[in-house]
Formats: structure tokens, sequence, C-alpha cells
């Protein structure tokens, strides 16, 4: 009966933690402005969200007294920073400047496929053909997606530029998940995030300092750069890897599937973005690749040994 209710309540965090996430993209938004009303600069949404998790994070680690990473933990650690600190929300930020949160969100549902394809590079992990092909196939679907966004703006039949920002960013995510996932075992998860934005702070907070905003900036900004600080770069990582931990990673790990549909949802009230129907449709056949290269990614499992049924 415990571990029943573990499990459940894992599922629930693990859609929490999601939720956080999907949010990540109109409060960015919202903290950077358009390109027609610019509010926070890029460079300082991303060392600022930061410096505030890192401020947010030292102090955890003093009062749970964390151990300190060992010597062999700072190269992954550090390609975190890299990765989920830094390479991730700066290119998001500089994208959304240009297109819609519901346009990323298609583009970036992307993310748990590329992160499985460089668990494959940088682990080493053999795939089936079957999942390579699923990458193929959610890779074409942002291609056509973004190739018929930039001709419906009158920019021609060609890339908007910020869509490449916005799989540079999915790319460094998915590195940063990779290199965390490394010291995870050792560290504990939800002290990898801790350590990652601790390790960062000789850089973002002194940046955050030197770029904090001489001009006016509205509330609405701050409302959003407040979130991504406190929310995606630090508490909705609490919340996401305790779920896994309590309900099981390969069950929680399938809520991440709402993430792009919840960034669209919450486009709609925040930023007044319309619900596009063709939007909503290349999202939903993104995540439909994603599922299929999910089951692709596991080894063939034997017929006399197959799972019984959940």
């Amino acid at each position: 009966m415990k571990r029943h209710r573990d499990e459940t309540l894992g599922m629930w965090l693990g859609v929490l933690g999601v939720a956080f996430f999907a949010v990540t993209l109109p409060m960015t938004r919202l903290a950077t402005g358009t390109q027609a009303d610019p509010q926070l600069s890029p460079w300082f949404v991303t060392l600022g969200r930061a410096a505030l998790a890192g401020v947010l994070s030292t102090t955890f680690l003093v009062v749970t007294r964390a151990p300190r990473p060992q010597p062999n933990h700072w190269r992954p650690l550090g390609m975190a920073v890299l990765g989920n600190a830094i390479g991730y929300p700066l290119l998001l930020a500089y994208a959304l400047r240009v297109v819609s949160a519901s346009h990323a969100a298609v583009i970036t549902a992307l993310l748990p496929l590329v992160t499985a394809a460089c668990a494959a590079w940088v682990l080493h992990q053999r795939a089936r053909l079957g999942f390579w092909l699923c990458a193929v196939a959610g890779s074409t679907l942002v291609v056509v997606f973004s190739l018929l966004r930039a001709s419906g703006h009158g920019t021609g039949f060609g890339f908007e530029w910020a869509d490449l920002l916005l799989v540079g960013a999915v790319f460094a995510a998915s590195l940063g998940y990779i290199y965390g996932a490394q010291v995870t075992p050792a560290l504990g998860a939800e002290r990898v995030i801790c350590w990652v934005c601790v390790l960062a702070l000789p850089v973002t907070l002194p940046g955050t300092i030197v770029l904090w905003p001489r001009e006016p900036v509205a509330a609405s900004a701050w409302v959003g750069f407040v979130y991504v600080g406190v929310f995606s770069m630090w508490m909705g990582f609490f919340a996401w890897y305790r779920g896994l931990a309590m309900g099981g990673a390969l069950r929680v790990s399938q809520t991440q599937l709402l993430q792009p549909f919840l960034s669209i949802l919450a486009a709609m009230p925040l930023l007044g973005e319309p619900l596009d129907i063709v939007t909503l449709g290349f999202a939903a056949a993104v995540v439909a690749t994603v599922i299929a290269g999910k089951r692709l990614s596991q080894p063939a499992t034997p017929a006399a040994l197959a799972p019984a049924s959940r």
C-alpha cells in the first residue's frame, strides 16, 4: 500500500516538475520581451536566473550539510553548467524574442529524443535502428514546421534564425542532462542541480550585477525573471528528481510528453497567444515520434522473458 502511495505521489511530483518546466517558455518571453518591445536582455536573464538559483542552492547545501563533490565530479558538473545554466537559457532567451512560445514548444519537444541520442554518443550506448529512424522522423517534422512558419511569415522558404537557436538550445540542454546524470548516483539527484548553480556563481553573480538594467522594465518582465530563476532553474528540478525517485524513472519520465502541450496552453493566458491548430498538430506528431523512439531505444525483450503488463 505504501509503495503504491509513493508511486502515485511520485507521478504527481513528476507532473508538477514538467508543469514548472513547461511554463519556462512563456515566462522567458515575458522576461525578455520581443524585438518590438524588448525588456530584460537575454544575457541578464540567463546569468540572473542562474545566480538566483545559485543563492538558493548555497542555502540548501549548507542547511543539509551536503558533502563536497569529488575531484572527478567537477568536469561533468562543469559541462552541466555550460549546457543547463548557460547554453540552454541563453539560446532560448534570444530565440523567444523572435518566435512565439507555442512555436518554440514544437521544437523543444524534441528534447527527450535528442537527450537519448546524446546519451548514445557521449556514453557510447548502442541504440536500435528503429530509434534512429524515429529521431530522423521527429527532426524532419521540426524542419517542415520551421520552413512552413518561415514561409508564412514572409521570410521565404527557409529557416528563421531563431529556429536554429532553439535547436542549439535543445542540444545544449541534452548534453547538460547527460553529464549531470553521470554524477547523480554519487551526489544525489537534487544536489546535482544545486552544485551546478553554485559552480556557476563566480560568473553568474558578477555578471548579473554588471548587466542589471538601468532603464525601467515592465513588472511582468520581472515576474517572468523571478519565475525562471526560482522554478525553472531550481525548484522544478526538486519536484522532477524526487518524482523520478519515488515513482520510478521509466513511468514518471513519460510525463515529459505533456510539456509541449502545457507550454502552448500556458502561453494563451500569459502572452495572449491563440491556440494554433497547426502548431498543436505538429507538437502532437513530434511527441508521437518521441514515444516511439523511447520504446525502440530499449533492447528487444525475448518473448520468454517478456514482463507482465502493468
